[in-house]
């Protein structure tokens, strides 16, 4: 069950990492021909591996890191119409994303408590 919830997080990370980069380079930049907004795909690309391990510590910068996404996604919601679907679906990515990496990190802690586990006095 974990490791379901491990790949659809990073299932969900890569998958805007990539319309991080689509949007901001080719379907709709700011500036003709790009903008350097298609670096904030560098956080999401740099979490990739330890969300594939199931790193605990990675999930919770994924967690701090959803919210910037989701903001990003909110704000632009009242752009222009090619802009306000991208955005839409930005937003709907880091709430799923959100929400598996705390699907995951919720079985995390109760895995620790058995294999460690110490009888009580």
């Amino acid at each position: 069950m974990p490791r379901r919830w491990a790949a659809i997080a990073t299932t969900l990370a890569f998958l805007l990492a990539v319309l991080a980069v689509a949007w901001e380079s080719v379907l709709a930049p700011i500036r003709p021909g790009g903008s350097w907004l298609v670096l904030k795909a560098v956080p999401l690309a740099l979490l990739l591996p330890g969300l594939w391990r199931g790193r605990l510590r990675t999930y919770q910068w994924t967690a701090l890191w959803c919210s910037f996404y989701l903001l990003e996604g909110s704000a632009r919601l009242f752009d222009p119409a090619p802009v306000r679907w991208l955005a839409g679906v930005e937003a709907a990515l880091a709430l799923l994303l959100f929400a598996a990496v705390v699907r995951y990190a919720r079985f995390f802690p109760r895995r620790r408590r058995h294999a460690s586990s110490t009888p009580e006095d």
